[in-house]
């Protein structure tokens, strides 16, 4: 599995009827708060340890809590911890669970359940791909490697209501990392009870989120409701909330049109490129500020592609403002870098590439090819793999079109299912394969921690840098703020020259809302808290 899983940004795979939810919770009256939305994926997995894509965190997100949740305005507030203290040198942190945690068995929420939940992301037999999110932690990144104890991890239960975590550095943004599906708790009774745990909807699937999952009908629906064991339910407006399962852009958008589905965007089905303008006349589109970025990964273990020549010459021979202004439509920014503009001390073009740079593009591909054995552009011959869906066919026939007018190479598309697609990225199986991330956190090394090694989770391209490491462990060791960016500056100028991956655009959030539906905004990182979202009384 991906890595995206790459909180990797699902936005479309193949076609559903508008056949109507079937073997579903009873339908919820009139008068009660109902949601009904889509997705445009089966959800890959629903254990938090495991998940790496935006599809399964809409879902564990809101079946799970963490020690801390992010506001929509981006702001750190308790979560099933009521309060945290940080130690002089910013090194430890200790976190106070609130009174009246509960499962949704029942069973009390402790501090044992998140030492236990983190410590198996970490351990290596969980081959967990978000295991290096949680590195900032003392003795994580050496119990994950197989080089430590789990003793030695800085995660500890005091007791029952207390947990301790001890850091390697100071972390500006550690307080973000517990909101985070990979630092959600998990029921340790439970899970080390049943393997099996987190395969079916139920009472089985236990959790401590504002919902539980009621039903779910793989590759068809699934059924959220309120979770009546959840400390601050009271505050959770909605009853229930319904998903359909529709791989297919066009189709959603149809039901969005139809009444029978309240919303499209980030992080569940996207609005169609085919309907963009139309909801632009209709003064329903609305477009936010994203913290994510649309790639293409290449697998530098392709003979072909471990020449950077070769990779450089892709980069340059793409036409990204010409993409966002005929394609995609929806006021993206072209990314000439890896960190979006949305994050603090990246907002200005670093200079890395010159967007639609035919001319350089050539004389790189000439050299490429010589260096390969090669002739003539005629003789290469690129694939490029997507996840099934009718936005990212269309982009990856833009690409195609514009590679083989202004390279005169030959490249083809290849789709794949979901699920299948990120084990293609996961097993370098391919050699050119689109992605998007979103932000896990607000921080640049959010997107250039995944290349930190080869075998980092969520890499995905064989490609890796001693150079380019020691600079990230840097960065992660300077307390100044400045000279910490600087630092992240020069990964980022690093990975560039290199082009492991091509960026394409900056996201912009483009999404429609059904009137009456109140709180349905996603955050900067694409998220949305259901337990904010209610239903207007007509």
């Amino acid at each position: 599995m991906k890595k995206l899983l790459k909180k990797l940004i699902a936005l479309g795979v193949a076609s559903l009827s508008l056949s109507p939810l079937v073997n579903l919770v009873p339908v919820a009256s009139a008068q009660e708060q109902v949601l009904n939305i889509s997705t445009s994926a089966e959800p890959p997995t629903i254990d938090p340890a495991l998940a790496t894509d935006s599809t399964s965190g809409s879902i564990l997100r809101n079946v799970f809590e963490g020690l801390t949740v992010v506001s929509p305005e981006g702001e750190v507030q308790p979560g099933a911890a009521e309060s945290w203290e940080v130690s002089d040198d910013g090194l430890v942190y200790t976190f106070k669970l609130r009174e009246g945690n509960k499962w949704s068995n029942g069973d009390p929420v402790t501090a044992q359940d998140f030492e236990f939940a983190w410590k198996r992301v970490l351990n290596p037999e969980t081959a967990s791909q978000y295991a290096s999110i949680m590195f900032p932690i003392k003795g994580a990144e050496a119990y994950n490697s197989g080089e430590g104890k789990v003793e030695d991890v800085g995660i500890k239960a005091v007791d029952e209501s207390t947990l301790e975590v001890t850091l390697v550095a100071p972390t500006a943004y550690f307080l973000e990392l517990p909101a985070f599906y990979s630092f959600m708790p998990v029921n340790q009774k439970v899970v080390e009870g049943d393997e099996n745990w987190a395969m079916e909807a139920g009472e089985a699937y236990v959790t401590n989120g504002a919902f539980k999952l009621e039903t779910w009908n793989h590759n068809s629906d699934y059924v959220l409701t309120k979770n009546d064991q959840y400390w601050d339910k009271d505050n959770v407006k909605l009853d229930q909330v319904n998903v359909k399962i529709i791989e297919s852009e066009a189709t959603a958008n149809a039901e969005f049109q139809a009444g029978s589905i309240d919303y499209l965007g980030s992080p569940y089905s996207p609005v169609s490129l085919d309907n963009i303008d139309q909801y632009r006349a209709d003064g329903i589109l609305q477009s936010v500020p994203y913290a994510a970025i649309y790639w293409y990964k290449l697998n530098t273990t392709d003979e072909v592609l471990s020449n950077v020549n070769i990779r450089k010459a892709l980069a340059l021979a793409i036409d990204r403002q010409g993409l966002i202004d005929n394609v995609t439509k929806g006021e993206q920014i072209p990314a000439l870098g890896y960190i979006p503009p949305t994050i603090e001390g990246f907002e200005e073009d670093r200079g890395y590439l010159k967007d639609a740079d035919f001319e350089q593009a050539k004389e790189l591909l000439a050299k490429g090819l010589e260096e390969l054995g090669m002739k003539d552009p005629s003789e290469l011959n690129i694939e490029i793999s997507i996840n099934t869906s009718e936005a990212h066919s269309t982009i990856a026939q833009y690409i195609q079109e514009g590679w083989s007018k202004n390279l005169g190479i030959n490249a083809s598309i290849r789709n794949s299912e979901w699920q299948v697609y990120l084990d293609e990225l996961s097993n370098l199986q391919y050699q050119v394969g689109r992605l998007g991330w979103i932000a896990d956190f607000n921080d640049a090394s959010t997107f250039l921690d995944m290349y930190r090694t080869a075998d980092t989770g969520n890499n995905d391209t064989g490609w890796e840098s001693e150079e380019f490491k020691n600079k990230l462990d840097e960065a992660n060791q300077e307390q100044d703020p400045e000279k910490r960016k600087g630092l992240l500056l020069e990964a980022e100028a690093m990975i560039m020259e290199d082009l492991p991956v091509i960026p394409l655009y900056y996201y912009t959030n483009n999404f429609v809302v059904k009137d009456g539906v109140e709180g349905m905004q996603p955050d900067a990182l694409g998220n949305i808290n259901l337990k904010n979202v209610s239903i207007k009384a007509e």
